[in-house]
């Protein structure tokens, strides 16, 4: 299986949003998603550089054709392959559907946010509540991820303060009010009171409590 290609730029395609990567002599076709082409474009990259990516390969009986779909971070293709679990959205539609950075699309799910995922495109009613129960609560470290600069080094939201506070705001940030924010922050350190240095794991347990009330 194929994971990672690096190699010679042979071709650069926008329309087609593919890359054709020369390695070792042989030249692989790779579909980029276009928050990864618009990455790419802003740098740019043209014929002849050298490229890194990492990629998910995808073959099947029905499917023999091999499929390689690129990314520039281990964490956007490991968000992928989460991506396709669900049901109806294989990787080629996946791939067309990612406009946005994977934090974005990461956080829409977490917040419901059903209005964003219906402008990724194929993304309609149906398919943005199957994304939302299928990965909600399974996407909480991608959507507290800074990765809308995309070339820009991935950090968490706040790199300061207590993880109550960066808990909270990463909350805020998907949606919450900031007084909701605030009572499930308390109420699950209150329950929790270890997990105050960690705002991921707060995070989680507030989604799983949510659900089990829900």
């Amino acid at each position: 299986m194929i994971s990672y290609i690096e190699g010679k730029v042979h071709r650069f395609d926008r329309s087609t949003e593919t890359v054709v990567i020369n390695a070792g002599g042989v030249g692989y076709q790779i579909v980029v998603p276009q928050f990864v082409m618009s990455a790419l474009s802003a740098r740019p990259v043209i014929v002849g550089d050298e490229l890194a990516l990492e990629v998910y390969y995808h073959v099947t009986d029905r499917q023999p054709k091999p499929v390689l779909v690129g990314f520039q971070r281990g964490h956007e293709r490991a968000f992928f392959e989460q991506l396709i679990q669900v049901e109806g959205l294989g990787p080629v539609r996946a791939a067309k559907a990612m406009i946005f950075s994977v934090s974005t699309i990461a956080q829409a799910i977490e917040a419901e946010d059903l209005r964003v995922l219906q402008r990724m495109p194929g993304i309609g009613a149906r398919a943005a509540q199957k994304m939302i129960a299928t990965l909600k609560g399974k996407v909480i470290e991608t959507a507290m991820l800074r990765d809308e600069g995309y070339d820009a080094p991935v950090q968490p939201v706040v790199g300061a303060g207590t993880g109550r506070d960066e808990a909270i705001e990463v909350l805020v940030n998907l949606g919450y009010r900031q007084p909701e924010a605030e009572r499930d922050v308390d109420e699950a350190l209150s329950a929790n009171p270890e997990l105050v240095g960690a705002p991921e794991e707060l995070i989680r347990e507030i989604f799983k409590a949510q659900a089990i009330a829900g």
